[in-house]
């Protein structure tokens, strides 16, 4: 039957598409292969064969660099008919950019080795490259709290910084980072001591609005736990290092001072000016295939709103607004491409790479979407941001059936370090799949929002999975940035499943116990957690902490360490696989599939001191020695305070040594000591490594292939606490343990 019906006389075939072509200078409306239109010609000429005839519609992009003043904006009249689609694609061959930058040239030395040239009216630096390469806003030293004292009304400090002596302070701004906020607002005026910043960006960045997330938050600039200025950023005087810029607004001019081997006169400078690339609102039936975004500008964070982070990368902007104690009108980031109350829109093989903001943007009930096979690189902000913050929209405003997937995301968040990889608001059944996500500065993908806040306990979010993602060396330390995981949740969202994703050092080195593996946050609630690979985690490799996070379920996951129950009523944790040294061949399968390419998982190292017996010079309450070898970093031993004080295990008999892994325990108490291999238990023939300041979470110490020990100790070289959560020693690599 099916063979007759193909060969049925008078069937008619499917007609071919009717091809367009656009190159980086055409014109007209011909837009043939000899004769290709611009961008916007070719999309004019879409919309009248879209009119006529009832076939697909492709419009080729020529390879080269499509400079952009505005956006290419697609709408209704530019989408699909009567089961037909419309395609925006590279033609075969090329790697077509639309570019929101401009070139900045005739560069000048100066005396001192800088470099300066002039910047036409409608441009104002934010971010410049040099050569593909991202140079960064000339920043000083970090100020802490105790000088740097900031209230609602601005901030104490510009004697000891230097600020009062600056020749134009009002073009700098102040960075704060406050566990997972950020904030960024410029300098208005400085008197004797005092600095005042520009409104509303500090008034939003302080308490008392009653916009700035729930009651409970204790994270604006003015509460008990803001430590200080992470730097002061954007000042003539602060430009010390090769690769720093300065814009100055007065002037009109950016100044450089080039990396080693670097000419300006010979450098492609570029530096984003447009904001967004490609706008499709209320478009369907549309593909945008192989084509690049670069160099788009996020203009927000340079005006008087500034950057008040919230969370994820999000902001509050306006200088009023409605009570929201759940951040139901915090404003996303602006992205290279933004699709508003789509239908059927295929974004896939896409090169997102040097913005100013974000990379994709789903909203407005963007539904039955995806954003596919794409690369992420090199963005000050998130790669994708799906769906919207309003918990309960209307039908045709929410976020349904929307995918993420075989997308890779590397180096986001360099400039606003709170943003996530992959965002999700108020989504259902959303696919966040099969991604490869790394060097991120806070969290990897998040999903859900509203922090158990009364007006966002019942939503729309259900159904979502989050599965086969590759996220490693994630919450980076050296942001600062705290309170998160490479899985974050928020909400309660039925039917939500967590599986097969390779976790791999997330918060890993951190200076305090912080930072998660999988963290279902503020009311996750009816999520299962299943299958999935999570090693070299900061602190919990899963996190359920508070008691109205409800019914959810951690089965069958793989993992090297341990953590209490999960907190949730009624949540349940069975048949995991945990206090690993080695994952098993099941594990190692898990983690290879994970990602957007199959790449082998970084396997662990035998622990040499877990079948080892700890002793400790003394121990405080219920703190034992054995927890440091117990395979759990959230257990901490402790000893008192005393001079000299030491924790060691004897391995048994001697080893050979390669690396020795130190925990520091939740109390951070355990600093300058020195870690010591012997094969005696005198200590007379000690290898001895000392460390200043404080170990981390894990300090690592490396002592090649000839060391053999029996014993191994830490021991304070002064008066103190010893504190470990974990100490592992390792074989050399590829030694037998």
């Amino acid at each position: 039957m099916a063979l007759g019906a193909l060969a049925a006389p008078g069937a008619a075939a499917e007609p071919a598409p009717r091809v367009l072509h656009a190159a980086p200078h055409g014109t007209g409306d011909a837009c043939g292969a000899a004769r290709p239109c611009s961008l916007t010609g070719a999309r004019d000429a879409a919309r009248t064969l879209i009119g006529s005839e009832a076939r697909d519609v492709r419009v080729e992009l020529a390879d080269g660099t499509y400079e952009l003043d505005a956006p290419l904006k697609l709408g209704a009249a530019d989408s699909g008919r009567a089961g037909h689609a419309v395609t925006w694609t590279a033609a075969p061959g090329a790697h077509p950019v639309l570019s929101g930058g401009r070139a900045v040239q005739g560069w000048a030395e100066n005396r001192d080795g800088t470099w300066t040239a002039a910047v036409p009216e409608g441009v104002a630096p934010r971010q410049l490259f040099v050569d593909g390469r991202r140079a960064v806003r000339a920043r000083g030293a970090a100020c802490a709290a105790a000088t740097c004292d900031a209230t609602k009304d601005g901030m104490t400090g510009a004697e000891a910084t230097g600020i009062a002596q600056w020749k134009r302070p009002t073009g700098a701004e102040a960075v704060i980072k406050v566990r997972w906020r950020n904030y960024r607002c410029r300098i208005t005026g400085v008197t004797g001591d005092r600095i005042t910043f520009a409104q509303p960006c500090w008034a939003n960045s302080s308490s008392g609005t009653g916009r700035t997330g729930p009651a409970w938050d204790s994270t604006t600039v003015d509460s008990a736990r803001y430590q200080g200025v992470a730097f002061f950023e954007n000042a003539r005087e602060l430009l010390d290092e090769p690769g720093e810029f300065v814009w100055d607004a007065e002037d009109r001019t950016v100044t450089y001072l080039p990396r080693a081997g670097e000419d300006p006169r010979r450098a492609h400078v570029v530096t984003p000016v447009t904001e967004q690339l490609m706008v499709l609102d209320g478009a369907h039936d549309v593909r945008v295939d192989g084509i690049g975004f670069a160099y788009a500008a996020y203009h927000q964070p340079a005006t008087d709103e500034g950057y008040a982070g919230t969370q994820a990368g999000l902001t509050l902007t306006g200088a009023t607004g409605p009570t929201d104690h759940a951040g139901r009108h915090y404003t996303k980031p602006t992205a290279a491409l933004t699709v508003r109350g789509g239908r059927q829109v295929a974004v896939g093989r896409a090169e997102f790479t040097h913005l100013g903001g974000a990379g994709v943007v789903l909203e407005a009930g963007t539904k039955d979407s995806s954003v596919t096979l794409s690369r992420f690189t090199d963005l000050s902000s998130g790669a994708a941001y799906i769906g919207d913050t309003e918990p309960d929209p209307r039908p045709e405003l929410a976020g349904e059936r929307n995918t993420v997937a075989y997308n890779t995301v590397r180096r986001t968040g360099v400039e606003y370090t709170d943003s996530v990889g992959i965002w999700a608001g108020y989504e259902a059944e959303l696919s966040v799949d099969h991604n490869t996500l790394a060097d991120l500065p806070y969290s990897g993908i998040s999903v859900g929002w509203g922090w158990n806040q009364p007006e966002a306990r019942t939503s729309v979010l259900r159904d979502n999975r989050v599965t086969g993602n590759r996220i490693t060396d994630v919450m980076r330390v050296e942001h600062d940035q705290h309170d998160g995981g490479a899985v974050y949740t928020q909400g309660a969202q039925p039917g939500t499943v967590v599986s097969g994703n390779y976790i791999n050092r997330s918060a890993y080195g951190n200076t305090e116990r912080d930072g998660n593996g999988i963290y279902l946050d503020e009311q996750s609630s009816y999520i299962r957690v299943e299958g999935n690979v999570l090693t070299r985690v900061g602190y919990k490799w899963v996190s359920n902490w508070a008691d109205y996070g409800i019914q959810n379920h951690a089965t069958g996951n793989w993992t090297d360490t341990d953590t209490p129950a999960l907190g949730g009523t009624g949540s349940t944790m069975r048949d995991n696989h945990t206090e690993l040294d080695r994952l098993p061949a099941d594990a190692l399968a898990v983690a290879r599939r994970a990602g957007a390419q199959p790449v082998p998982a970084e396997q662990l190292r035998p622990d040499l001191a877990r079948a080892g017996r700890a002793t400790q010079s003394s121990t405080d309450g219920e703190a034992p020695a054995a927890y440091a070898v117990d395979g759990d970093t959230s257990t901490d031993t402790a000893t008192l305070a005393e001079p000299g004080a030491w924790w060691q295990v004897d391995l048994g008999e001697r080893r050979r040594v390669g690396q020795v892994e130190v925990w520091n325990g939740a109390s951070t108490a355990t600093a300058d000591f020195d870690v010591q291999l012997s094969k005696t238990a005198d200590f007379a023939d000690a290898t001895t490594r000392h460390i200043t300041g404080k170990a981390l979470r894990p300090t690592l110490l490396d002592f090649g292939d000839d060391e053999s020990a029996r014993f191994v100790r830490i021991r304070l070289t002064g008066s103190g606490r010893v504190a470990l959560a974990h100490v592992l020693v390792h074989p050399p690599q590829g030694h037998r343990a």
